[in-house]
C-alpha cells in the first residue's frame, strides 16, 4: 500500500478548519475541549494547559492509520513533549493505542522539544479508525501546550454486517458434503455482548467447527472425528483473548492444515494440534455465521477459504431470510463508559431530601476491594462497596446501621456486573446481575432522607470524611449509571454542564487483562489485580515470577555432578523450553552415567496369527514423549536398545534376499529392516554379522524357519533411529508358528550439552551466534572458570536495547540490560574470589515481572520490573560470546551455555574460530571433592571420573560398600608379602597368582571394616607377621568386641574389650582402628569412641613395630606356624557367620579384591562367599547418643594377661 498524509498541519502558517482530504473536498472537524487559543496562528494551543485538554481529529470515514508526526506551535514557546493517542470509529468509546513494547499501559509517545523539529512515530501495528484523539501529558516549561500534527495512512474499506441477535447467514458449499484438508477463516467482529456464536459448521459423522464468545473470551472448538471405538476423542477446545465485549474491532484468523492449527486473535497466535487421528474436516453443505446463542454485534470481511461471505451477503448471494432488518453498517452502542483510577471520582446529582434512594450501574474490575458509591444522607451515609469480590451495601443513619451482603463471589473477574440498589422507609434491597432470586432484602426500621449528591469511585469519601477509610478507591470501569431511575447524561458531564469529576477518563474503558496473553509459562495459573499479576507455579515443575525456570536438572549427568547416586529422577533437558519435565532412571556407574527410559511392552510378548497381509503391530509407549526422548538422544554420546525375537517356525527378516516379514519403526516413523546387533542398511541380525547363525545360509537364526525355539537378539545402537515405537510382526499364522518379542528400555549414556565447552585464550577472541530471541522472557545459564580478574561473558545489542553478562571484578558478576526503560544492572558479590580456576555457575533471567541474577545457586539479586515500562527486548546484532564491542574480553573456559533452553554448540564454533579452542580441561579442581573414601579424581575430556581401585568402595563416587556374606567355614586370605606366589592348591577354591608390591610401614596400621552377625564367638580379622606378632579382632562368647595385639615379643598379648555390649545382635557395626607406634585409636561407630595409649616404657628389645605383615585373614584363620592357641581354641571354629563389608587395611581392600576377580590380586577364598552389603546396611535400632571418650592406659609393669581400664 502507498501511505500518504491523511491530515496535514505541519509547517503551515495558519490553522485551517477546511482541509482537502484524499483529493476530495471534505470538512475536517477539529473538536477540542474548552476554548482554542491562537487558531490561525500556526497551530493548536488551548486556553488552559492542564491534563484535561485534548485534540480530536475526524478523518471523515474509517481509514488505516500508520504513522503520526508532531511539531510545536509556530513561532512560539509552545510545544507538547509527551502525548497519548486514542482512536474510535464513532467519536465515542475510545480505545488507547498500545505499542507492542508496552503491553499494559497505553503508549506515551515522545513529542517535541522545540517548535520547529518534526517528530514522527511509525505505528508498530496500524489502526483502523475514523476519529483520533491526542491527549497532551507533558508540555513546554517555557510556554504552554502547542501542537501541529500530520497523520499518515491509506484508505480502508470493508463490507460490514450488523447482527441483531436474530439473524443467521448460511454459506452453502457447492457440494452437499465437503471433505476439507485445509481451512483459512478470517473475520473481524465487535460487540458489547459477552456471549454469542460467531461461526458454526458440522457434519453427519460428528465433525464440527465452532467459533463463539463465552464470558468475553473467544472459544474455538474443532473436531475432526473420533475413532470407531471412541477411545481416541477428536474434540479440541482452545480459548483466546478476554474483555472482547468492549465494542471495539477484533481480528480473527484460523489457519488449519490437517491437524495443525494457527489460531490468531489481534496479532497473538496460538499454535496447537487437534486431538484424534484424522486430518479432514467433514462438513455438510453449509457453514453458518451467528446462530444458537446468536451473536449480537458487527462483523466485517468474513472470509471462508477464499470466499468473501460479507460481500456475497451484500450482493444477496446467500440466505439471509432470518434477518428482520439486514443492515450493512455497524449500529453504535449507546453505552458511555467511565474509567476510574485510584485518584478518580465522579459526582452526580439526585433528588434532595427525598425518602427513597434508587441507584444502578454496571462495573468491571480486577480488584477484589473498592468503594463503588458513597452518598451523604441527611442524617447518615450510604456506601456500596466491593469486599473480597462481593458487593455489600452499608446504610448508616441515626442510631441504626444496616449492612446488606450479597451472596456469591468473584465479581472482580473483569466482566461487566450489574448493581441495583433501592432503599426507602423500612425497606432496602440489593440486586446483582438482575438475579432477583438471590437479591438481599431487609425490613429494618430505617428512615431515608437523601442528601442529593452521589460520588462514584471513592476518592471524595476519603477526602471529605473525617474517619479513616475502610475501603480502597475503585479502579475499573462503570457504565449505564442511573440515579433516581434516570440514566445519567455523561455527555453533559463531559461538557461541564452537569456534575463534576476528577482524573476520570470519560467515554473510555481502559481495563487491561494482564493475564491475556498469559505470561505465566508452562501451565502456570495467572491471577491479577488492577496494577499487577502473579503466577502460581504449583505442580508445574517450574518456578519464578512467571514459572519460567525449571526446578529440575537437565540430565542424569547433571545430577551425578551434584553428588547424587543412582535413582529415579525428574529431568528437564531444555530447561525453560517447551518440553516438560519427565521421569527417568539414572544409573551412575564408575565411569559412565546411563539414562533409562522404560516402555510398556512386557518381556516375551507372544505374537500369533500374523501374516504379511495382516501384520500384528505392537505399539510401544514410553514414560516420556517422543519429543522428550529426542532431547535425550540428541545430546547423548551413545544410545542403545536391546531387542529379542524368539521364534518357532516364524521368520524374521527373510534373509538373505527376501522381503522382511517383520520390521520396526523408529522415532521418525520410518520403517527399519535391520535387527539388534546389526546396523542401518544391513538386512541382518547379530548372528549374520558375527557369522555364527544356526543355519549359515541365512543371516538370522529365525529365518531358518525351524521347529525348535531360536532367538535373534542384540543391541540397536544407531541413536537417530531410536527409540523403537512399533514392531510389525508378519509370520506367525502357520500351524505351529509362534514368536515372542522383547524390546528393552532405551538406555543413553552421557550428555554432550552439559560438557560442551570452549576455551578463550586471548582477550580479543570470541564466538558469534545468531541474534538472541528473548523479547518478553529470557534466561541464560552457563559455567565458567578463569584465573583472570574480569571479562565479558556474552553480549547482544539492539538500537538502544542490549543484554550483557560479565565478570566485573574477581568477586562480582554483573547482568545488565535495557528494554527501553533505561539501563538496568544487577550485581552479585561472592565472598571468595571467582578467578580461582574452578567452575562457577551463573544463571540470569529477565521477564515482564523481574530480573534475577544467581551465582553458584547461592548468591542472588532480584530486581522488580517497572509496572508501567516497556517489556520487549529488541535485539538485532549477533550474539557475541567471550568479547564484543571493545569490551574487556574473557580469558578462561565457558561450558554448557544455554539460552532459553537451547544449548549453544560452543565446541563446533570454536573449531573454526582463531583464539578459541574446543573443550576445557581441569574438571577435578571443581568436582574432585565428590570422590569420597580415598577415591582419586581422574580427568576426562568431557568431565571426570572417580578411581576407586585403591579403596574398599565402588560406585561413581566411591561410596558404594563392597561386602560379602560368610557362611560357616568361609574365609578370605590375602598375601601381604611382596613377590610371594600363593598356591591355588592350598585351598579348594579359586586363587589368583600375582606378585604385587605392597607398602610396608612397621610402625603404623590403619584398619576399617563393618560387620553384622548373630553368631559368636568368631574371628573377624587376623593379621600375621613373619614372627609370632599378630593383630586380631574377635567377637567373644558374649558378643563383645575384643582387640588382641602382640607386639615386640610380649609374654601375653594385649587384649582390650572395645565394647561392653553384645554386638552379635544382627545389626551393622563399623570399626576403625589406627595404631601409630605405641598409640592405638579405636572407633566403634554408634558413637562410642575408644582411645588406647601405650606408654614409652618398653625396653629396647620390645619395640612398637609389627614386623613384616605376612597374611591377612577374614572370617577364619588357616595358617601354618605358631599361632596364639587362645584364638584357635576359642574363636576359630566354626568361623565367622555373617556379613563383612568395606574392609580396608592400609592401602589394601582384601574383601573387594576377593569379590572383584577381574582385577589380579594375591587373594583367595575358601568356602562360599556371596557379595552383599548387609554388613553396612542402615541401623534398625536407635544408636547410642553422644560421644564417650575412653582413654585406656597400658602399663607394661602391671600387665600380665589382662588390662586395667581407667
Amino acid at each position: 500500500n502507498q501511505f500518504f498524509c491523511l491530515f496535514c498541519l505541519l509547517s503551515t502558517l495558519s490553522f485551517h478548519l477546511q482541509i482537502n482530504l484524499l483529493n476530495k473536498a471534505q470538512k475536517l472537524k477539529l473538536i477540542t475541549s474548552h476554548t482554542l487559543l491562537c487558531v490561525g496562528a500556526g497551530g493548536w494551543s488551548p486556553l488552559d494547559s492542564d491534563h484535561y485538554q485534548w485534540l480530536q481529529v475526524d478523518l471523515g470515514i474509517r481509514k488505516q492509520v500508520t504513522a503520526i508526526a508532531t511539531q510545536g506551535r509556530y513561532s512560539s514557546s509552545d510545544w507538547t513533549t509527551r502525548y497519548r493517542l486514542l482512536y474510535s470509529d464513532t467519536g465515542r468509546n475510545w480505545k488507547p493505542y498500545h505499542q507492542d513494547g508496552n503491553i499494559w499501559v497505553s503508549t506515551a509517545f515522545t513529542g517535541n522539544s522545540n517548535t520547529e523539529s518534526v517528530v514522527r512515530h511509525d505505528l508498530q501495528h496500524a489502526i483502523v479508525a475514523r476519529y483520533l484523539r491526542i491527549i497532551p501529558l507533558d508540555w513546554s516549561e517555557e510556554g504552554r501546550i502547542g501542537l501541529r500534527i500530520e497523520i499518515y495512512g491509506c484508505p480502508y474499506w470493508a463490507d460490514v454486517i450488523n447482527f441483531d441477535g436474530q439473524g443467521v447467514i448460511s454459506y452453502r458449499f457447492k457440494m452437499k458434503k465437503m471433505k476439507i484438508l485445509k481451512d483459512v477463516i478470517a473475520l473481524k467482529f465487535k460487540t458489547a455482548e459477552s456471549e454469542g456464536v460467531i461461526l458454526h459448521g458440522e457434519g453427519q459423522q460428528g465433525d464440527y467447527i465452532t467459533l463463539e464468545l463465552r464470558r468475553g473470551r473467544l472459544l474455538l472448538q474443532i473436531n475432526l472425528g473420533s475413532n470407531q471405538y471412541g477411545s481416541i476423542l477428536g474434540h479440541t477446545s482452545v480459548t483466546s483473548g478476554s474483555l472482547l465485549d468492549d465494542h471495539h474491532w477484533h481480528s480473527v484468523v484460523i489457519e488449519r492444515y490437517r491437524r495443525n492449527v494457527n489460531f490468531t486473535l489481534d496479532q497473538h497466535t496460538q499454535h496447537f494440534r487437534t486431538n484424534g487421528e484424522f486430518d479432514h474436516l467433514d462438513l455438510d453443505y453449509e457453514v453458518q455465521a451467528a446462530l444458537i446463542r446468536n451473536f449480537k454485534g458487527c462483523m466485517e470481511s468474513i472470509n471462508y477459504n477464499g470466499d468473501n461471505i460479507t460481500d456475497l451477503a451484500r450482493r444477496k448471494k446467500l440466505d439471509t431470510s432470518s434477518f428482520r432488518n439486514l443492515t450493512f453498517s455497524c449500529v453504535d452502542s449507546h453505552t458511555f463508559p467511565v474509567f476510574f483510577n485510584a485518584t478518580s471520582f465522579l459526582q452526580l446529582s439526585g433528588r434532595r431530601e427525598h425518602n427513597m434512594v434508587s441507584v444502578g450501574f454496571q462495573f468491571r474490575t480486577w480488584n477484589p476491594n473498592g468503594l463503588l458509591l458513597f452518598s451523604s444522607l441527611a442524617d447518615g451515609m450510604l456506601e456500596i462497596a466491593l469486599n473480597d469480590g462481593k458487593v455489600t451495601a452499608h446504610i448508616n443513619v441515626t442510631q441504626l446501621s444496616c449492612v446488606l451482603h450479597v451472596s456469591g463471589s468473584g465479581l472482580n473477574d473483569g466482566e461487566w456486573h450489574d448493581v441495583r440498589f433501592l432503599a426507602k422507609e423500612n425497606f432496602a434491597m440489593l440486586t446483582i446481575d438482575g438475579d432477583e432470586a438471590s437479591a438481599v432484602r431487609t425490613n429494618a426500621p430505617i428512615q431515608i432522607t437523601t442528601g442529593g449528591t452521589y460520588h462514584f469511585g471513592g476518592k471524595c469519601y476519603f477526602l471529605w470524611t473525617q474517619a479513616s477509610p475502610f475501603q480502597r478507591s475503585f479502579q475499573g470501569c462503570m457504565q449505564l449509571i442511573q440515579v433516581d431511575d434516570q440514566l445519567a447524561d455523561l455527555t453533559a458531564v463531559e461538557q461541564g454542564r452537569l456534575g463534576a469529576f476528577e482524573n476520570v477518563s470519560l467515554d473510555m474503558c481502559a481495563i487491561i487483562d494482564r493475564c491475556m496473553p498469559n505470561h505465566c509459562e508452562h501451565g502456570g495459573r495467572c491471577t491479577q489485580t488492577w496494577n499487577s499479576f502473579s503466577c502460581s507455579c504449583d505442580g508445574t515443575g517450574y518456578t519464578g515470577a512467571t514459572c519460567h525456570t525449571s526446578v529440575y536438572e537437565q540430565s542424569c549427568e547433571a545430577y551425578k555432578h551434584l553428588g547424587r547416586s543412582s535413582d529415579l529422577y525428574w529431568i528437564d533437558p531444555d530447561g525453560s523450553g517447551s518440553l516438560g519435565p519427565f521421569k527417568v532412571i539414572c544409573n551412575m556407574t564408575e565411569d559412565k552415567v546411563w539414562t533409562t527410559v522404560v516402555n510398556n511392552l512386557p518381556a516375551q510378548t507372544s505374537v500369533t496369527g500374523s501374516s504379511r497381509e495382516r501384520r500384528t503391530v505392537l505399539q510401544l509407549n514410553y514414560s516420556a514423549t517422543m519429543e522428550q526422548i529426542s532431547a535425550i538422544t540428541s545430546s547423548a554420546e551413545h544410545c542403545e536398545q536391546h531387542v529379542a525375537y524368539s521364534c518357532r517356525m516364524s521368520r524374521l527378516l527373510n534373509t538373505p534376499d527376501g522381503t522382511p516379514y517383520t520390521w520396526w519403526v523408529g522415532r521418525a516413523n520410518e520403517k527399519h529392516f535391520y535387527w539388534g546387533g546389526s546396523a542401518p542398511g544391513i538386512q541382518k541380525c547379530a548372528c549374520g554379522i558375527e557369522r555364527n547363525c544356526t543355519d549359515p545360509k541365512y543371516h538370522c537364526n529365525c529365518d531358518a524357519d525351524q521347529k525348535q525355539w531360536r532367538e535373534d537378539s542384540g543391541l540397536l545402537v544407531y541413536k537417530d533411529h531410536l527409540p523403537v515405537s512399533q514392531v510389525a510382526v508378519g509370520d506367525t499364522n502357520r500351524p505351529g508358528s509362534e514368536a515372542k518379542l522383547t524390546v528393552g528400555p532405551l538406555r543413553c549414556q552421557g550428555d554432550r550439552s552439559y560438557w560442551n565447552a570452549a576455551s578463550f585464550n586471548t582477550p580479543s577472541s570470541y564466538l558469534h551466534f545468531s541474534t538472541f530471541q528473548g523479547e518478553t522472557s529470557a534466561d541464560i545459564s552457563f559455567y565458567f572458570k578463569t584465573s583472570a580478574p574480569y571479562g565479558v561473558f556474552l553480549e547482544n545489542l539492539g538500537n538502544t536495547d542490549f543484554i550483557r553478562l560479565e565478570l566485573k571484578s574477581p568477586t562480582v558478576v554483573s547482568f545488565s540490560f535495557d528494554v527501553g526503560n533505561g539501563p538496568v544492572e544487577l550485581n552479585v558479590h561472592s565472598p571468595t574470589p571467582l578467578n580461582d580456576d574452578q567452575w562457577h555457575r551463573v544463571s540470569a533471567e529477565r521477564n515482564v515481572k523481574e530480573a534475577i541474577l544467581q551465582l553458584d545457586q547461592q548468591y542472588r539479586e532480584v530486581r522488580p520490573a517497572p509496572e508501567q515500562g516497556h517489556t520487549r527486548l529488541e535485539l538485532y546484532s549477533q550474539l557475541y560470546v567471550g568479547a564484543a564491542g571493545g569490551q574487556r574480553g574473557f580469558l578462561g573456559c565457558i561450558r554448557s551455555l544455554k539460552m532459553n533452553g537451547v544449548t549453544l554448540d560452543l565446541e563446533e564454533r570454536a573449531k573454526v574460530t582463531p583464539g578459541v579452542k574446543p573443550g576445557c580441561s581441569g574438571h577435578c579442581t571443581s568436582f574432585g571433592m565428590y570422590c569420597r573414601n580415598g577415591g582419586k579424581c581422574v580427568e576426562k575430556y568431557n568431565g571426570y571420573s572417580c578411581d576407586c581401585s585403591g579403596t574398599a568402595y565402588d560406585g561413581p563416587f566411591c561410596t558404594k560398600d563392597v561386602g560379602g556374606f560368610f557362611e560357616a567355614g568361609t574365609l578370605v586370605r590375602y598375601n601381604l608379602v611382596p613377590d610371594v606366589v600363593v598356591a591355588a592348591s592350598s585351598l579348594d577354591s579359586k586363587s589368583v597368582v600375582q606378585s604385587l608390591p605392597t607398602e610396608t610401614n612397621l610402625t603404623r596400621e590403619d584398619l576399617a571394616f563393618s560387620f553384622s552377625t548373630s553368631s559368636a564367638p568368631s574371628i573377624l580379622l587376623y593379621i600375621s607377621s613373619r614372627t609370632q606378632d599378630y593383630m586380631a579382632v574377635v567377637l567373644r562368647q558374649n558378643g563383645t568386641l575384643q582387640l588382641r595385639y602382640n607386639l615386640g615379643g610380649l609374654r601375653e598379648p594385649f587384649t582390650v574389650d572395645l565394647d561392653q555390649r553384645n554386638l552379635a545382635n544382627g545389626q551393622p557395626h563399623s570399626v576403625n582402628i589406627t595404631r601409630v607406634e605405641r598409640d592405638i585409636y579405636v572407633q566403634v561407630k554408634e558413637d562410642i569412641i575408644h582411645s588406647l595409649s601405650v606408654p614409652h616404657v618398653f625396653s629396647e628389645e620390645h619395640d612398637s613395630n609389627l614386623p613384616g605383615e605376612n597374611t591377612l585373614f577374614l572370617g577364619k584363620v588357616f595358617e601354618t606356624g605358631q599361632i596364639d592357641p587362645v584364638l584357635i581354641e576359642k574363636y576359630n571354629t566354626p568361623g565367622f557367620v555373617g556379613c563383612l563389608s568395606r574392609v580396608q587395611f592400609n592401602s589394601i581392600a582384601p574383601l573387594k579384591a576377593a569379590l572383584r576377580t577381574q582385577v589380579p590380586a594375591p587373594v583367595s577364598h575358601q568356602g562360599k562367599l556371596v557379595e552383599s552389603n548387609c554388613g553396612a546396611s542402615p541401623l534398625t535400632i536407635p544408636p547410642i547418643l553422644g560421644l564417650i571418650m575412653l582413654i585406656i592406659m597400658f602399663d607394661y609393669l602391671k600387665c600380665s594377661s589382662n588390662l586395667e581400664l581407667e
